[in-house]
């Protein structure tokens, strides 16, 4: 896996410090390992949120349902960490705190990225380019259909250069989206 870490016996484990980001989403709902170790075969993964995603469940519910993004990163760590993965949580409603956390992510040694750009999926050449300069693979979640929706919502930036998209399935689309990163990492390294 890209920037798989281990430890030789009789070396000490490297220390990763743990980044300080306005909008980071607290520590209970991310899984973080905070020795920077990873044993072979073990993914990190990074899951991005995009604008307004941080009112689910208040916003809109019969577009986007009744769960809120704490139960939705809860549920992801949960899935991680029961198939000994590393998952990292982000959301911003800042399009340049998203940029930086793509932009970092080779350098934090991240496997996969899941996002959902909400808003910037239709607007966000940025963070489409640093997708591409990261070289990391992706997937784009939606929770609700977009094609069934506004026309200018039909158009994303992302869909062309994602390994896939998920729309409209609700939160069931990041779960989906997780499994289908592992089986691509997994496939990848055999």
């Amino acid at each position: 896996m890209r920037g798989e870490r281990s430890t030789a016996p009789g070396n000490k484990p490297t220390i990763v410090p743990k980044l300080c980001y306005p909008a980071a989403i607290s520590l209970k709902l991310a899984y973080i390992y905070e020795t920077g170790t990873r044993n072979a075969g073990m993914a990190k993964i990074l899951v991005l949120h995009g604008p307004n995603l941080n009112m689910l469940g208040q916003r809109e519910p019969e577009h986007y349902g009744s769960s809120g993004l704490d139960t939705i990163n809860a549920n992801l760590a949960n899935l991680a960490a029961g198939e000994g993965h590393e998952l990292v949580s982000f959301q911003s409603n800042a399009e340049h705190l998203l940029v930086e956390r793509v932009q970092g992510a080779p350098r934090e040694a991240v496997d996969f990225i899941i996002v959902n750009p909400a808003a910037f999926t239709h607007t966000s050449i940025a963070l489409r380019d640093a997708f591409l300069a990261s070289g990391i693979p992706f997937i784009e979640v939606h929770l609700s259909n977009i094609h069934r929706r506004e026309s200018f919502r039909h158009h994303s930036y992302f869909s062309d250069i994602a390994v896939g998209v998920i729309v409209g399935l609700g939160p069931q689309g990041y779960e989906l989206a997780f499994r289908a990163a592992v089986e691509q990492l997994r496939d990848d390294n055999e």
